[in-house]
């Protein structure tokens, strides 16, 4: 067998006889006085902190007998979560030396592990509001706008993921869709990036559509902080309620430029049906393969949603949605094996925008992207299993890994405008648990001279640059 090669055999010889070789030395572990730090980008996430006011915005809520300022209470769990742990017991990672993260963090003491659990009870979720608006500003001071998608439209994707937490008596677990005890909080991300724009931790028992439709208007004020271009709304059919609807369209009469797609849920409709009435008068009919066929096409159905509140009175108001159908008959397997009785499935999206049939459903297949950032809150994050057996102060850990989450998705943004980076292939999105190993946790060595402490990257990491020029660009400072 014959293996063809880009170099040519002059070039490779070269490179073998220009190959530098070095004495093997054997290597050994010992110890010292260096103060080295495994968690040198800290200081990345604390100067973000800084810039946005939050020990200000969230001490003035602080008791004034108490001996720990709310901010330093919430720094001290964020560190944890920046580097990937939201238990109690992460803080015992700053024993070592808790005079550098007090500085990373701008904080003058650090709590002990039992301090912070009592404080954080005591919080709970008084601090909700704060700190989503806290995250609003981080955006805004960093002049960060959601990126639209290639039709204009920045999209926010709504829906329910279950954590998944068995064998415990936390308070709120119960038994999710999934058929497993846990919590089952809603998510809401914006623009192409992903970034978390609201989140809220409810039991796992709750409907998925219980709650929304507050939720949803809440999420939209959010929205409208940060970005004028249309919205397009995507949600599951758990969430296919007149409600949802009626909220979406009465901002696009109010000239909110609001739209949605919807998936429908079909609940008593049969896809057979549907397929009978709809096969004689389908224009759009494809035979992908022998025995598959499918019907792609358009329909007009009426939505009944109340407006108005208790006050002022509510009425009912009657609209026509556009729906799309995406039926599919199959009279046998890819294989060839023929059905007794043919199989029909029958998807359906209700719409508020003007575009081709296949482009609203291929826009709705891409809401599926937001499974990844899910994976990246459960597994990157580890925020699974939330630690107290308290629903309140499970709530606020929650509010923090959102602050956590948008912070490292934006540093992981910001890489990308380097091209220094040593990686396998162009991405358009950093992944939370690459900022967290390569920028959060370089290692880094604390160099006091002078009366002047400086944090020492070596030269032997090849994201020393870039975290760097992060400092740089989020806290103004230079980094020696």
């Amino acid at each position: 067998m014959i293996f063809l090669s880009r170099y040519s055999a002059e070039e490779t010889h070269m490179s073998m006889k220009n190959a530098v070789k070095y004495a093997r030395t054997t290597l050994d572990y010992t110890y010292s006085n260096a103060r080295i730090i495994p968690y040198g980008g800290l200081l990345i996430p604390g100067e973000m902190l800084k810039a946005i006011d939050f020990d200000k915005k969230v001490d003035k809520y602080t008791k004034p007998t108490k001996d720990y300022k709310n901010s330093e209470i919430l720094k001290a769990m964020l560190i944890g979560i920046f580097h990937g742990d939201v238990d109690f017991e992460a803080i015992h990672e700053t024993d070592d030396d808790p005079e550098f993260f007090c500085n990373a963090m701008h904080m003058q003491q650090m709590p002990s592990e039992a301090t912070m659990r009592q404080r954080m009870d005591e919080i709970g979720c008084s601090l909700k509001q704060p700190l989503r608006q806290i995250v609003i500003d981080l955006f805004k001071h960093y002049d960060i706008e959601p990126s639209a998608m290639d039709n204009g439209f920045v999209q926010i994707d709504i829906d329910v993921s279950p954590f998944i937490d068995e064998k415990c008596a936390k308070e709120g677990i119960s038994k999710t869709y999934k058929l497993k005890d846990g919590y089952a909080p809603i998510f809401a991300y914006i623009g192409t990036e992903g970034y978390l724009l609201a989140m809220e931790l409810r039991e796992g028992k709750q409907h998925c559509q219980c709650g929304t439709a507050e939720f949803l208007r809440e999420v939209i004020v959010l929205a409208r902080q940060l970005t004028d271009k249309p919205l397009l709304i995507r949600l599951d059919s758990g969430n296919d309620a007149a409600e949802n609807i009626g909220i979406c369209m009465e901002e696009c009469y109010h000239g909110n430029g609001v739209h949605f797609i919807i998936k429908r849920n079909l609940r008593k409709e049969l896809p057979e049906d549907w397929l009978e009435s709809m096969r004689d008068v389908c224009t759009n009919v494809t035979e992908p393969r022998e025995g598959k066929k499918e019907y792609i096409g358009e329909t007009f159905r009426d939505v009944t949603y109340e407006v108005g509140n208790a006050d002022s009175g509510k009425e009912e108001k009657t609209v026509k949605i556009r729906t799309i159908y995406d039926i599919t008959e199959r009279t046998c397997d890819h294989d060839g094996q023929m059905y007794l009785v043919p199989k029909v499935e029958c998807d359906m999206y209700s719409v508020s925008i003007d575009f081709p049939d296949e482009d609203i459903i291929e826009l709705y297949h891409k809401h599926g992207e937001m499974e990844q950032y899910h994976s990246e809150i459960k597994t990157d994050l580890c925020a699974e299993q939330l630690p107290s057996g308290k629903f309140d102060t499970n709530e606020l850990v929650l509010e923090l890994v959102q602050l956590a989450y948008n912070i490292l998705r934006i540093i992981g943004q910001t890489t990308l405008e380097r091209n220094d980076i040593p990686m396998k292939r162009p991405v358009k999105r950093r992944r939370l648990c690459t900022v967290v190993e390569h920028i959060i946790m370089t290692p880094a060595v604390i160099v006091t001279h002078a009366r002047k402490s400086h944090v020492d990257l070596g030269k032997s990491n090849p994201w020393r640059k870039a975290v760097c020029f992060l400092h740089q660009r989020f806290g103004k400072k230079r980094i020696i």
